[in-house]
């Protein structure tokens, strides 16, 4: 198991590594560039034009590693993987039609929210119906800490998955807008489940396989998307990766442990939510300099201390791996 793990990073990363040096300049050719908001900090500006839709190269890797290193396991009646991929692939195709709209329009507005939103939900609901059909679906939710589980009502847990899928989706959407930064957050979130596999055992190999392979997928893309990025995952990206973090919590029987996980994807959220409410109530003040919250930082927050990008990454990839490792440590001994 642990040599196929390896292996699963080892050809992720190595693949998106290789293919991002044709892929990039590709994308240059075909200008499809990034767009930048008005309403941004102004020194994003110089952003503008870089590339977008850098994301198809962690999902190609993963994709790679799911049909080569997983096939003996689907031989044997294993599509786990599959599955959580192909349900992260619908996001990230929702998520591609929105990056073609604003390269085609030429401005940072794509798909309308409502849209997005509309296309997520079905998404989340056709996953939770398959999920249901193929036995991998109880509405009996685990509760990280205590180890306790709670009956709920199928109508209820179908509402909370939802949300929890949707709400996801857009956390690392959101967390999406300096160089790196989803990135570097994500992976500890992927490291996670990687570590998971390792405590519960040959059991969860396919799910672990595909989680390596993003962990080694983000990293060489992460080459290219490290400050001063060459490449950004756009849309296509980040859909993707909070489809596959959903996914894989689902799959994993544990959606709750996505709060203590992804904290820095909550906190960005909640900033938004927050500076959008507030703003309305108040009749234009604001909790934030702007949001989300890294932009906050950005800005000089409370502090008047204006962070840099790299900063930003170091600060997020910290917290979220110290978020890993708490969150390992509440769930390792489950099984």
């Amino acid at each position: 198991m642990t040599l196929k793990m390896l292996c699963a990073f080892a050809i992720a990363f190595l693949f998106a590594t290789a293919f991002g040096k044709e892929y990039i300049p590709w994308l240059v050719k075909e200008k499809a560039g990034q767009q930048i908001k008005k309403d941004g900090p102004g020194w994003h500006e110089p952003k503008k034009g870089t590339p977008t839709m850098g994301g198809v190269m962690f999902i190609l890797a993963a994709t790679l590693v799911c049909l080569t290193l997983g096939f003996p396991g689907m031989l044997q009646g294993h599509f786990e993987h599959i599955f959580v991929l192909l349900f992260a692939m619908v996001f990230g195709a929702i998520g591609l039609l929105d990056d073609w709209q604003k390269i085609r329009k030429k401005q940072n507005l794509g798909l309308s929210a409502r849209a997005k939103f509309l296309l997520q939900v079905v998404a989340a609901l056709i996953f939770l119906f398959l999920m249901k059909k193929l036995g991998f679906l109880h509405t009996v939710l685990y509760l990280p800490v205590s180890g306790r589980v709670v009956n709920m009502p199928q109508w209820l847990y179908y509402v909370f998955a939802v949300f929890v899928i949707v709400g996801t989706v857009n956390a690392v959407n959101i967390t999406d807008g300096i160089d790196g930064l989803a990135t570097g957050t994500s992976i500890p979130v992927f490291l996670f489940f990687v570590l998971i596999t390792f405590a519960w055992g040959q059991e969860y190999l396919q799910l672990g396989i595909f989680a390596s392979a993003m962990v080694g997928g983000l990293m060489g893309f992460l080459m290219y998307n490290y400050n001063p990025a060459r490449v950004f995952m756009g849309d296509t990206g980040s859909l993707f990766i909070g489809g596959a973090i959903a996914a894989l919590a689902f799959a994993y029987d544990m959606p709750l442990i996505l709060i203590p996980l992804c904290v820095m994807f909550i906190i960005e959220t909640l900033s938004d939510i927050i500076q959008v409410g507030y703003f309305k109530l108040s009749h234009g003040k604001r909790v934030f300099r702007m949001a989300p919250f890294h932009h906050h930082l950005e800005l000089g927050g409370w502090t008047g201390r204006k962070w840099k990008e790299k900063e930003l990454f170091v600060l997020y990839t910290c917290v979220s791996l110290i978020c890993m490792v708490l969150s390992f440590l509440t769930v390792y001994d489950r099984f």
